[in-house]
Formats: structure tokens, C-alpha cells, sequence
């Protein structure tokens, strides 16, 4: 069983010995200081998740300079280590001053049990919650700058919106990305907050099309322990993980109406609360969105708040399909089978005449995802495999020549979906309704398909 380090620092053996015996009868596993020299070297060896910390270890010393002191060293070596400060009574303005300077809380000695425990443990909830988040933030700037930085275009149309991009990164305008799924809208917000002057900073990617009406709050603002019935523990929401880089809020016409008040808050003040608390945060994001609804049929019909529309839409920027940009889909093709190649270990496939006509004729209504299955197809099955037996079901227009028979259960979900959607021309909330679906489900349909 996991166990939480604790360092206590003290210069009276008898103090750190029952805390000591205190805190491992909690469940923490304990370690001990008799100055802050012993104070700095146990942390530059050993991960602690909570120190406490004396601020006098000299004898008939009660400046509390020397506890100050050491404050400033373990900030410098573990900033990210919450510091509990214990002080006798009478010296509660140095106690003050330590928190002003760094340490999160102080007790009193003598100390209650009860409030020393239910402070301590406050704090290790604490640090575990900011670990995650660095670890978050982490993860996601790895995945960021292993993912592909720049987009494949030479058409007239996409040259267009780079150059857009290239004058707007910069700014902390909110833009808006419409189109087409597949276009390529989260490929070209992660462009955008590499370009920015936030991009050493966290990109947060949500697809609230995927979010329930009862789960937007918690994932969005985060919630505190016991804010309702399924609330174990402390959740860091998606603001807070974007603190100070940008955050991403894809299928953004699919927020519930009722939520998209909150959202509209944030976006005018900067202020939100995690569910269930009372503390008021602040939030520095720059906001990139994006949807492949008509937002003005949205508004129109009373689905999507104009006011939130406006703050969202700073900049609003439309991915062409790609039937519209013809010269990009040669390029693209060679751009995938190229990376495929490297990815599967194969041999780089060139296109004949034949198959550049072909892609060039078709319609892809699947747009730049579905171009790049098709290379994917190509370098897994060889250079005689058909560009468009990727599926049959993926491609609706083309004639068939496998039956539903041949097909697994996933593949016919794909195949009615798509085959909907194209009957709805690429209408989400009609082709959830006909497929019996809401459209939280049908987005998730969708995201597991890639479609």
C-alpha cells in the first residue's frame, strides 16, 4: 500500500518523536530532522510529499529566522513541496511571515491532534493534486512536440489560412475553426499555440461534443471531494490544466445550453469555481474552438448563445474540404505514405498516374482522415492493394463489392453511420436522431471511428 512521506524538523527529539508516532499510526511513512542542514540533505535524496518544519533550532532562539531561512532553500530545491510550519505560541506573526514566504499552513504547540491531521492531510492532497497537474502538463507538451508542427498545403486556399495564422498566433485572440470533420481543425489549433507566445506552456484539448450535461462542470472547472455522490477525491479541471497556454474546445456547438452560461462567464471575467466549492479562481487561457456546425443555424435556432459565439469568435477561420483544395491531395498522399512507411517499417510506395487520377476524382468525404487511411491501406497490403478497398463501407459513393456479410459488427456501425451522415449531408443532429442516438453518443460514434 502506498504510503505518503512526510519530513518532520525539529530540534527536540522528543517533539519529532511523537509526531513521528502520530503520523505513522495515520498511515505515513515518517522521516526525521534535527536542523535544517539534515533538512536539505534528506530532500535532495528522497521525494517528500509534506514537510514540517520548526522555524528556531538554536537554543533560546525565537527570531524564527533560522525556520525563514531554511524556507527559502526548500523552495529553491523541492518548490513543488507543500511546508507545514510549527511554532510555539506567541510567535504566530513569524508563522505568518513563513506562509507569506512560501509554507502553505501553521500549527500552534502545543497542537490539537485534530486540526494538525486535518491540515496535514489537506496538504499531501495538495501535492498530490499539483503532481498530476506537472505531470499533466508534461505529458501533454511531450505529445505536443511529437506531433506534427506544420501543415502539408500548396492550394491557394490553405496558403491563405496560414498566412492568417502566421499573423494571429501571437495575439491571445479567441479563434473559432470551422469545417468539415477531417479537415484538419486540431492540427491546425495545435499550429496555432506552437506559434504562440504561450507555447512552452500547456495545449488542453476537450472535445466537449463528448461531454454529458452532468459530467461539463467537473471536467471543465474541476470539483472538490464529496461535491456529489461519485466525487472521491479532488479533480483538476480542464481550466486549470491550460493555466497560462491554451485550450482547445472542440465540437464546441455541442455544449448544452444550460452550460454554456458558465463557459460564457470565464470567457468575459476570468473566474470560475470547481463544483462543489466556494473558492473563486482565476484563469489565464488563450481559447481556440472549433466545430463542423453552421453556427448561424445554431443561433438562429436557439441552440448556441449569440453572446458566447461573439467571445469565441475573434478570429474565425474555415477549413476548406478537401475537394475544395485539389493541389493539396497529391501532396498529402505523399506526405502519409512517406510517414506510414517510417511508422511500419515498409518500403516508401510511390502513386502511379493511374492512382493520382483516381484520388484526384473522388470525392473524400471523409476528407484529410480518410485520404490518409487510404495511403495506410497502401503501405500495410503493397502496392497493388486498391486505394478505395479500404473499406467499402467507408466510401458510400463507390460501389460496393464486399456485403454487410463479409463485414464485422464494428465495421457495419461505421458503415450505417457514414452512409447517414452523407444522407443528412454531414448534418450531426439529424443523423443522430435517425440513427436513434443523442448527440453526445453519436460524437463519441464518431471519434471511435475517426470519422
Amino acid at each position: 500500500m502506498f504510503a505518503y512521506k512526510i519530513l518532520i524538523a525539529d530540534d527536540q527529539k522528543t517533539i519529532r518523536h511523537s509526531l513521528h508516532v502520530f503520523l505513522r499510526h495515520h498511515g505515513f511513512k515518517v522521516y526525521e530532522a534535527d536542523g535544517p542542514e539534515s533538512v536539505l540533505e534528506t530532500i535532495r535524496k528522497e521525494l517528500m510529499h509534506l514537510l514540517i518544519i520548526d522555524l528556531n533550532y538554536t537554543r533560546d532562539t525565537t527570531s524564527g529566522t533560522e525556520g525563514l531561512a531554511l524556507l527559502e532553500q526548500i523552495k529553491q530545491i523541492a518548490p513543488n513541496v507543500p511546508v507545514l510550519v510549527i511554532t510555539a505560541f506567541g510567535n504566530v506573526e513569524i508563522a505568518v511571515e513563513a506562509m507569506r514566504r512560501g509554507a502553505q499552513d501553521f500549527v500552534e504547540k502545543p497542537w490539537d491532534n485534530n486540526r494538525l491531521l486535518a491540515s496535514v492531510n489537506n496538504l499531501v492532497k495538495l501535492q498530490k493534486s499539483e503532481s498530476h497537474v506537472q505531470r499533466y502538463r508534461a505529458q501533454l507538451k511531450q505529445d505536443l512536440n511529437q506531433s506534427v508542427s506544420t501543415m502539408v498545403a500548396e492550394s491557394p486556399a490553405m496558403q491563405s489560412i496560414l498566412n492568417l495564422v502566421r499573423n494571429v498566433a501571437d495575439s491571445d485572440a479567441s479563434i473559432i475553426i470551422l469545417g468539415e470533420n477531417g479537415t484538419g481543425k486540431s492540427l491546425l489549433a495545435k499550429m496555432i499555440h506552437q506559434r504562440s507566445r504561450r507555447f512552452e506552456k500547456p495545449f488542453v484539448a476537450v472535445n466537449t461534443g463528448g461531454l454529458s450535461e452532468g459530467l461539463f462542470e467537473s471536467e471543465m472547472f474541476g470539483h472538490v471531494k464529496g461535491a456529489f455522490t461519485d466525487a472521491r477525491d479532488h479533480r483538476v479541471g480542464r481550466f486549470e490544466m491550460a493555466e497560462e497556454g491554451t485550450l482547445f474546445l472542440d465540437e464546441i456547438a455541442n455544449i448544452p445550453l444550460k452550460q454554456q452560461n458558465k463557459l460564457l462567464r470565464v470567457l468575459e471575467m476570468g473566474l470560475y469555481e470547481p463544483v462543489g466549492s466556494s473558492k473563486t479562481y482565476q484563469s489565464d487561457v488563450r481559447i481556440v474552438s472549433a466545430t463542423n456546425a453552421t453556427m448561424t443555424t445554431e443561433i438562429e435556432e436557439g441552440r448556441f448563445r449569440r453572446d458566447l459565439y461573439y467571445r469565441l469568435n475573434t478570429i474565425e477561420i474555415t477549413m476548406p474540404p478537401l475537394r475544395e483544395r485539389l493541389e493539396d491531395i497529391p501532396v498529402l498522399s505523399r506526405f502519409f505514405l512517406a510517414r506510414l512507411a517510417e511508422k511500419y517499417r515498409k518500403p516508401v510506395l510511390k502513386l502511379t498516374a493511374r492512382m493520382e487520377a483516381d484520388l484526384l476524382q473522388y470525392s473524400w468525404p471523409g476528407n484529410i482522415r480518410e485520404l490518409e487511411h487510404a495511403m495506410e491501406r497502401m503501405i500495410l497490403l503493397g502496392q497493388n492493394a486498391s486505394i478505395f478497398d479500404h473499406a467499402n463501407y467507408a466510401n458510400p459513393d463507390m460501389s460496393p463489392t464486399t456485403s454487410l456479410n463479409c463485414m464485422s459488427l464494428l465495421d457495419i456501425e461505421g458503415y450505417m453511420i457514414k452512409r447517414t451522415l452523407k444522407e443528412n449531408q454531414g448534418n450531426i443532429t439529424k443523423t443522430a436522431k435517425a440513427l436513434g442516438l443523442s448527440r453526445s453518443a453519436m460524437y463519441r460514434r464518431l471519434q471511435k471511428h475517426e470519422i
